[in-house]
């Protein structure tokens, strides 16, 4: 009795995940919100320990991932992000990276892997941002896209590939 208990259980809890996980997946992407969202203001180091904000990048396509060093799925992003922005920089598409840990192990990896994008270190407070920007089940990597006038257009919860990226950058790019 008690072994058929806890398959049920099991099965009602993974029927919920999968409902609440169905919302969640339409409830952040793109068009499924009656207003869009926008991307709240941050200021957070960069490599060099100077402040930089989000507002600089105002009037550009912003791309916030989120990333870390120990995350397979981040690391395999990366290259694919390196091209878009040499792809579409001079379009003002902006790829910022927001490391979520700290400094040394970040300059390690880019020592290895440079990139052609800023680089933010986040910490706690990159986890906190990530979480308040939509990424209520704290994962790694997580992106946002917000369009030239600050407003959230695509959160992506996992890897963004290349063909997903330019999905979204089209019709942005095409209103300039």
């Amino acid at each position: 009795m008690t072994r058929k208990f806890a398959m049920v259980s099991v099965g009602i809890l993974i029927g919920l995940l999968a409902l609440g996980g169905g919302w969640y997946f339409r409830s952040v992407q793109p068009g499924a919100e009656a207003e869009v969202p926008l991307a709240a203001d941050f200021t957070l180091p960069d490599l060099d320990d100077k402040p930089q904000a989000l507002r600089q990048w105002r009037g550009d396509i912003v791309i916030v991932n989120f990333w870390a060093t120990w995350c397979p799925p981040c690391l395999k992003e990366m290259p694919e992000f390196v091209k878009i922005q040499q792809e579409f920089g001079g379009r003002g598409v902006r790829f910022v990276g927001v490391a979520i840990e700290d400094k040394a192990p970040v300059l390690e990896y880019l020592q290895r892997r440079p990139v052609n994008y800023p680089i933010l270190i986040g910490g706690d407070n990159g986890i906190a941002l990530a979480h308040q920007l939509g990424n209520v089940i704290n994962t790694v990597p997580f992106t946002v896209i917000i369009d030239r006038q600050g407003r959230i257009v695509h959160r992506q919860l996992g890897e963004l590939t290349r063909t997903q990226a330019l999905e979204v950058l089209e019709g942005m790019l095409s209103k300039k």
